[in-house]
């Protein structure tokens, strides 16, 4: 059977779209829904609940997405397993898809469905950036960035072994090689990008965090220290693939391509740049768990 586990902080606004989507044209029989409720003020349980029998609801105390995902599998009854972020919107086709891609070529270990990026109604330069940053090698050919992973069983022995990250997407993503992992544009996936300006900043500091714990995390596999306290195991292989960094060379290559995003890139660099700034008391403080969120997508 196939597992979803979705963990969920304070997600009662949006959670309703994504397990209708789940839900919809699918028998009783179909794909075991486990939501993670973790340090949820909110009505998100109830939300969840609603569903009915389909949905199985866990509700912890700690608001943290490691231990949610954690918890998340202690439930789960099988494989293949999604981990799906409560606020994108993936449909049960496309979970089909996954699923039927993974079981179709043993060799894979790790899937994650294409992006739509819906930008109407944000402001410009979210707009413009969106537009350069979905164009970028590191960001088509990743599984991080998209809410959704489907691992096989021993994908899953591969990711479990990873300590708990910020970026645990991009962690998730890096620990394949690339004939271990697809990006399958037959399957979808609705991302919901901020709407403004300062809630895309505050994103990019997120990520900038959690890059540079990343990066500390990789540099300590490459010279044998310990990962992090609470580390008890390392992944069979980790960072297999390249760093997902976006250098000056990648926007060269891409306004040699398409000159005309030349704006993009201008906004895409001021945003980076914010970032950078916005990233390094945290970075310097070794402050790896203050989240910030960005609540303006979701909006309704």
């Amino acid at each position: 059977m196939t597992s979803i586990v979705i963990p969920a902080h304070n997600e009662g606004r949006v959670i309703g779209r994504l397990l209708d989507a789940l839900l919809a044209d699918t028998p009783a029989s179909g794909p075991d829904i486990v939501v993670v409720c973790n340090g949820c003020t909110d009505d998100t349980a109830r939300v969840a609940g609603a569903r009915g029998p389909r949905v199985r609801v866990v509700e912890i105390p700690t608001p943290s997405k490691h231990t949610a995902l954690r918890v998340g599998d202690e439930h789960a009854r099988g494989f293949p397993r999604l981990y799906v972020d409560a606020d994108v919107v993936v449909g049960a086709a496309d979970v089909r898809v996954l699923v039927g891609v993974l079981a179709g070529s043993p060799e894979l270990l790790a899937a994650a469905p294409g992006r739509d990026v819906p930008l109407a109604g944000c402001a410009w330069p979210v707009r413009a950036y969106y537009r350069v940053w979905q164009r970028l090698p590191a960001v088509r050919e990743g599984l991080f960035g998209r809410g959704v992973i489907a691992v096989s069983e021993s994908g899953h022995a591969r990711i479990a072994a990873l300590p708990p990250l910020m970026a645990d997407d991009l962690a998730a993503s890096q620990a394949f090689g690339p004939g271990e992992r697809r990006v399958v544009e037959a399957a979808r996936v609705v991302v919901h990008p901020p709407r403004t300006w300062s809630d895309l900043v505050r994103r990019r500091i997120r990520a900038a965090t959690s890059s540079a714990e990343f990066e500390r995390f990789q540099a300590s596999q490459r010279d044998g220290s310990p990962t992090t306290p609470t580390s008890t195991s390392t992944p069979e292989r980790a960072t297999a693939a390249p760093s997902a960094r976006t250098g000056t060379a990648d926007l060269r290559a891409l306004l040699r391509e398409r000159p005309q995003l030349l704006p993009g890139v201008v906004v895409f660099a001021v945003a980076a740049l914010a970032a950078r700034r916005g990233a390094r008391k945290a970075i310097r403080n070794q402050d790896f768990s203050t989240w910030l969120r960005d609540e303006s997508s979701r909006q309704g």
